[in-house]
């Protein structure tokens, strides 16, 4: 069961930071931005699983940016999180699309169980989808369901488990940062030193195999992770 991806955006540091790290601490992969125009550039960028927005913000308030993604994508799940428990914000957030509603201030605990609640109802068909899911990598064909990587509809290769599940999440991140922390711990369980040098042996063969076709690329990012490239003109 691969780990859910959540996306924070709330103007206040404190608040946000001390979200991130209990969400991270509960075993959540979490990005933080702090006003709504950074937040629809990160949902651009990658496929969470669910929002969690504050309403009051500066450059872009979490109610624009809420009408924004639901122009994208109709499904993802929201959660707003406001300072104000005026009745018309909340019907303003039902009408949106928003899937649940907390008021500050708000213990973490019972935000975590309105989180999992949604979580547990929207994701299990999506990871059936992702789990049957085929990935293009320039000319590369990926099929991470029998573990096969084909270039150009030559021989395939056949990919050991642990190559398997780093490219498929390099993949999930394609032209993003997939952080080296999450890889670890998604993969091998923790992010050891042990296990860190293994993964960058794994890295190094994903490279090779991957060198046939010179529009893609994985490259360090440092003291991050990992990004794999498709340059513009890549089939």
């Amino acid at each position: 069961m691969k780990t859910s991806s959540i996306l924070v955006v709330e103007d206040d540091p404190n608040l946000g930071t001390i979200l991130a790290e209990y969400l991270r601490a509960k075993q959540y992969q979490v990005k933080l931005v702090g006003d709504g125009q950074q937040g629809i550039e990160a949902f651009v960028k990658h496929d969470y699983d669910l929002l969690l927005l504050d309403v009051m913000m500066p450059v872009k308030d979490g109610f624009t940016m809420a009408e924004e993604v639901r122009k994208l994508n109709r499904d993802v799940p929201i959660i707003f999180l406001t300072a104000k428990s005026m009745k018309e914000d909340t019907i303003e957030g039902f009408k949106i699309g928003a899937d649940d509603y907390v008021t500050k201030p708000f213990s973490m605990e019972e935000l975590l169980l309105r989180i999992n609640a949604i979580l547990r109802r929207t994701t299990s068909g999506k990871e059936e989808q992702e789990a049957l899911k085929n990935y293009q990598i320039g000319r590369f064909d990926f099929n991470p369901h029998i573990r096969q990587l084909t270039f150009d509809g030559q021989e395939p290769q056949k990919l050991t488990s642990k190559e398997n599940q780093l490219l498929k999440l390099l993949c999930m991140n394609k032209n993003d940062v997939l952080e080296r922390e999450y890889a670890l711990k998604a993969i091998w369980g923790d992010d050891s030193y042990f296990n860190s040098r293994s993964m960058d042996v794994y890295i190094t063969k994903i490279r090779k195999h991957l060198k046939a076709d010179d529009q893609v690329e994985v490259v360090n990012v440092h003291g991050r992770g990992f990004k794999l490239l498709e340059m513009k003109g890549a089939h």
